[in-house]
């Protein structure tokens, strides 16, 4: 066995610990929150658009409370269309005036349809919604393209304030603009984990002290490939030993190799601090060996350690070829059946795989395996236990009237209260976009995901965003299809690399 590294009240009559408990178990949407897309995004949603409105996206906000009455209505998703009776009577307990009536549009599902039905709103200078619940991943083009209000020149200091002290930073980094103003409120956070079957693994002589370790302290992929091979051998009706998402699709740019790379120290843009630009300005790093190490790692897992680009240390031959063709559902299912051990995914899977009528407490959830430590990288920010940042903001529309404005303000100020963060988490599973939340015993009673806290704090605090500038649409589906294609054999980890940067280079240069 390898060794381990080391508002008050009640209400309707039902307290407010039985609302969130019950909400939770029932009313849990299954939705992929975190890098889902179809890969092809909005065809301009690199170049040009503009506010197509008349508004001047800096104009302060009258925040006093309106007097009349008045509905806002929210873009958001199905499930939050779902929810939307328990949702807004816990805005009203978090003090959104009586007179504000909240109406909640559902969205598609499908991220990428979401993005281009928010442009074709904004550039045709349409008033309604007022508020827009908007992917993390592309919520920065939006504020280059100048279509969405800025937030930190039209709200009360101390609501900024608050966002930019309490929040999950990284989330916080991708609702602002070049010059630094805020322009959406993280609504919540999305951070993948590594789910594990806890009784395959003490088939294989692991402890629940074990377990309890991995919780918080990330393993290296060798100590974790070494694992999952002993498991594997150890429960021989098993097929698959670590599942994953590497399709070509956004979700593989995007997050899984975003991870595995950044976990080796390696970088898109020369480290953090060009993630969101100067586009045409900046590094590209992709063909440093640190890239071409996470590669080789994932080549490994897949073919062997005879893979003539195997990486040295790394056990393998424990993950089916079946992941070149998967994103997330796809890749959860075997997990799910039965048929794989360790399985990395977003924190929607945590709560059908931790249900009594699948595994239960025999679900395991650690952080996302490192490749190098934080200490031997040459980029600050990277190594240990990376994860690809998902998520959503509530952000505001320009085109607005003035009097729906200062409502949805009011309807702001209700979701930043941390308890309508924490009956959320209850209701829909939205991790709260406070870190400090997650150390609440009400977080921790929150039905299946409040037995993981510990582990998602940690992938919270390590979260990479992807690199999101108006280029970004283009530069993703390259990155995938370079990336499966180097991990499909098809290419030579240097080769394939080499064909990204010069591919990432052009539009770079074309757009600058």
């Amino acid at each position: 066995m390898v060794d381990a590294d080391s508002r008050k009240g009640k209400r309707n009559g039902v307290s407010r610990r039985n609302f969130v408990k019950a909400a939770g178990a029932s009313g849990v949407a299954v939705g992929l929150a975190g890098c889902i897309s179809t890969g092809g995004g909005d065809g301009n949603s690199g170049n040009g658009g503009g506010n197509g409105g008349n508004e001047d996206t800096n104009t302060p906000i009258n925040t006093e409370a309106p007097t009349e009455d008045i509905t806002v209505q929210i873009a958001g998703d199905t499930r939050m269309a779902d929810n939307s009776d328990a949702i807004i009577q816990s805005m009203y307990d978090a003090g959104l005036p009586e007179n504000i009536s909240v109406e909640i549009i559902a969205g598609s599902q499908v991220t990428d349809n979401r993005q281009a039905q928010y442009q074709q709103w904004l550039n045709g200078g349409r008033e309604e919604p007022t508020l827009l619940m908007m992917d993390s991943g592309w919520t920065i083009p939006f504020i280059a393209r100048d279509q969405l209000q800025n937030l930190s020149q039209s709200l009360p200091s101390e609501m900024t304030s608050t966002i930019e002290d309490e929040y999950f930073q990284a989330s916080v980094d991708t609702a602002k603009g070049a010059e630094g103003d805020l322009y959406g409120v993280p609504l919540f956070p999305d951070f993948p984990t590594m789910q594990y079957r806890k009784d395959l693994l003490r088939n294989a002589g692991y402890t629940d002290e074990d377990f309890e370790t991995w919780a918080t302290e990330s393993m290296s992929w060798e100590e974790f490939s070494a694992i999952t091979k002993e498991a594997m051998e150890a429960n021989p009706d098993i097929d698959n030993g670590f599942t994953f998402q590497a399709n070509v699709y956004e979700g593989l740019s995007c997050c899984d190799f975003n991870e595995f790379m950044t976990s080796y120290g390696g970088t898109f843009f020369g480290g953090r601090d060009n993630l969101f630009g100067p586009v045409g300005d900046r590094p590209i790093t992709v063909d440093e060996e640190p890239v071409l190490n996470s590669i080789r790692m994932v080549r490994t897992l897949i073919h062997g350690e005879d893979d003539e680009h195997a990486l040295d240390g790394i056990t393998g031959n424990i993950s089916p070829e079946a992941v070149l063709q998967w994103t997330e559902e796809p890749s959860r299912k075997p997990f799910t059946g039965g048929n794989a051990i360790m399985h990395r995914n977003w924190p929607y899977s945590i709560t059908i795989n931790g249900a009594e009528d699948v595994f239960g407490e025999d679900l395991g959830v650690m952080p996302i395996p490192y490749g190098v430590t934080p200490d031997e990288s040459e980029y600050e920010g990277t190594g240990g236990p990376v994860a690809a940042l998902g998520g959503w903001h509530m952000t505001m529309n320009p085109n607005a009237p003035d009097e729906q404005k200062s409502a949805a303000v009011q309807v702001l100020r209700a979701m930043m209260e941390p308890q309508f963060q924490l009956d959320n988490f209850g209701i829909q599973g939205w991790i709260p976009p406070r870190p400090e939340l997650l150390d609440s015993d009400e977080a921790k009673e929150v039905d299946v995901i409040g037995r993981y806290l510990s582990a998602l704090k940690v992938a919270g605090e390590n979260a990479i965003p992807r690199p999101v500038t108006v280029v970004w649409p283009q530069q993703s589906g390259k990155v995938a299809q370079e990336v499966n294609n180097a991990y499909a054999q098809e290419k030579a980890p240097e080769q394939a690399m080499s064909d990204l940067k010069s591919q990432l280079e052009q539009i770079e240069q074309s757009a600058s």
